[in-house]
């Protein structure tokens, strides 16, 4: 059977290219993208390749990576520009195939592996979507080729910006066995620690290590990495729009940058339960089963659920039980994607089994509370927000009519 030819698309440092494409201004100066610029607390989420070059990364502090470079222009995140790049690329992967995978809003898997009679074979598409990408949209895009997604992935991060590599059954051992261990998917900082007290730092050592020790330290995981390593990845590119299970009501974001901490993801959470029983509220659905949906940085997904003790559509109650079921199950990785839904739905005319503790009374009173501020910011716009999500950098608004699905990874 011949092997699928599988494309990674990375558009280069996109946000802050975004900017630069925007204001010509830029193009020639160190620029980064800060969540809360105005605040010396404000983190970097995006620089363009001159503020690359004093050394400036993802995650720097403002003052810090001022003292880098003095003359840095630093411009807040404009969420509606990226979007709208997003976009714009997605439907041109899309010219090329069905098959395209977000992996958030500046990658994509695609499978072209039925594409190749008409457009070429994987170099030649990656070439045609590069050409394109510049062409129509003044962004560049590295591309990775190769049989799997993992190294798809490996490709387009070798060789940047505007760049096509291919990794092949011939050198991937050549190309990618030297490299560190992190720099696989599943492989995250935690597991890379680990792994480094078991003498694995390589790509290749984890391709040559014992499985019956790897699962023995990692479960069936360890046995996964070491696949992956091997190139022996069988995960398929899953089509971006799925259809919704229409026995559930959920939101789901993929953070600007990571969450790191149990105070972010609580306020990450509380907004998507705020969103959710927003929806339920005007759908006119109660649920008693919330579920959480878990994704690192390194692809790893879990979800997990709890049964609340009556039916909801409170968000204060929503969110309580997912920060739970979260902080029961999160081990400390970075997570990229939260989601949060709720199930079990009922009319909220529906008759209810009443309960014989407080919990109905409470809910009774945070779906009023929920009812009050629903009649407010109805009436004089979304003027009632949470105190604790005021300048969140990791958060950005967005309509409740559009999900931005073809982005969330």
């Amino acid at each position: 059977m011949a092997d699928r030819v599988i494309l990674h698309c990375d558009l280069n440092n996109f946000y802050a290219s975004a900017e630069c494409i925007t204001h010509s201004e830029w193009r020639n100066v160190p620029l980064a993208v800060c969540g809360n610029p105005e605040l010396r607390h404000g983190v970097v989420l995006a620089k363009n390749e001159i503020a690359k070059k004093y050394g400036i990364k993802t995650g720097d502090v403002i003052w810090q990576a001022k003292q880098k470079a003095p003359d840095l222009v630093t411009v807040p995140p404009h969420f509606d520009l990226y979007m709208a790049y997003s976009k714009q690329m997605f439907a041109l992967y899309n010219d090329f195939t069905d098959m395209v995978e977000p992996f958030g809003a500046d990658e994509c898997w695609l499978d072209v592996t039925g594409s190749q009679k008409i457009f070429g074979d994987g170099v030649k598409i990656a070439d045609s979507i590069r050409a394109r990408v510049k062409r129509e949209s003044g962004l560049t895009c590295s591309v990775g080729v190769s049989f799997n997604k993992v190294f798809a992935k490996l490709g387009s991060d070798l060789k940047k910006p505007d760049a096509t590599t291919v990794i092949d059954r011939s050198n991937f051992k050549r190309l990618i066995w030297g490299l560190n261990a992190d720099e696989m998917l599943m492989v995250g900082r935690r597991i890379y620690a680990h792994l480094l007290k078991l003498n694995i730092t390589t790509i290749g050592d984890l391709a040559n290590a014992d499985p019956v020790m790897l699962k023995s330290h990692f479960g069936i995981n360890g046995l996964k990495m070491k696949a992956f390593a091997n190139g022996e990845d069988t995960e398929p590119v899953r089509e971006a729009v799925k259809s919704r299970d229409v026995k559930s009501i959920g939101h789901g974001m993929t953070a600007v940058r990571d969450i790191e901490t149990l105070s972010d993801a609580r306020d990450l959470i509380y907004y998507l339960s705020e969103k959710v029983a927003a929806r339920m509220r005007r759908s006119g659905y109660r649920g008693s089963l919330v579920s959480v949906g878990m994704r690192d940085n390194t692809l790893f997904s879990i979800v997990r659920q709890h049964a609340l003790p009556v039916p909801t559509y409170s968000s204060t109650e929503i969110a309580e039980c997912a920060l739970k079921v979260f902080g029961e199950n999160w081990n400390g990785d970075p997570m990229r994607t939260v989601t949060v839904s709720v199930s079990k739905l009922e009319g909220v005319d529906e008759p209810r089994q009443m309960s014989f503790f407080d919990d109905e009374s409470r809910n009774d009173k945070l779906e009023k509370l929920d009812e009050t501020l629903d009649k407010i910011n109805s009436k004089y716009g979304s003027v009632v927000h949470r105190a604790s999500l005021v300048g969140k950098d990791f958060i950005y608004d967005k309509n409740d009519a559009e999900d931005f699905l073809p982005f969330q990874r």
